[in-house]
């Protein structure tokens, strides 16, 4: 069941990434959610070194550094994937 859960997360920190982020991320659903699972996976790691991790209420930290670091993911993801899907070459660019 621990599965399910970070895949709904990671969907939900993706698509608020994308939403925060400034113009248009073009990568598919699946890489959102892939990037928001990092992003969430990432922010419970640091929430943990920090100590923050469970807290005795509703834990702030821990879901903002969470969607700061799947912000970051889609954010840096999201050039490469371009640079992946199209060979290495920028679109629209020639080459002389």
């Amino acid at each position: 069941m621990n599965w399910l859960w970070a895949i709904v997360v990671g969907l939900i920190l993706g698509v608020i990434a994308r939403a925060i982020l400034p113009g248009k991320q073009a990568i598919p659903l699946w890489l959102t959610c892939i990037y928001g699972i990092l992003g969430g996976m990432l922010g419970n790691a640091v929430a943990g070194w920090i100590g923050v991790r469970t807290t005795g209420g509703f834990d702030w930290i821990r879901h903002l550094l969470q969607l700061g670091f799947a912000v970051a993911i889609v954010a840096l993801g999201t050039p490469l994937w371009h640079s992946i899907r199209s060979g290495g070459h920028r679109r629209g660019v020639t080459r002389t």
